[in-house]
């Protein structure tokens, strides 16, 4: 893999991510507007939500921000 092939995938990486979280959000959105933000299925989005704003936060030590 060539040095730009790498720097590709973490572009990739870094912009699934992004649409990762915004799923998440949304579909913790839905849940919480239905009154279901007790459940089990919000609980797991939540911890979700948290594992992927973590990786976020990683790849903003390191410079790389959302645009």
């Amino acid at each position: 893999m060539t040095d730009g092939e790498r720097l590709a995938a973490y572009d990739r990486m870094y912009a699934d991510l992004l649409r990762e979280r915004d799923k998440v959000a949304a579909d913790m959105e839905k849940l919480r507007a239905a009154g279901k933000n007790r459940g089990a299925t919000y609980q797991q989005l939540l911890a979700q939500k948290l594992t992927v704003q973590n990786l976020i936060g990683r790849f903003e030590i390191y410079g790389i921000k959302e645009t």
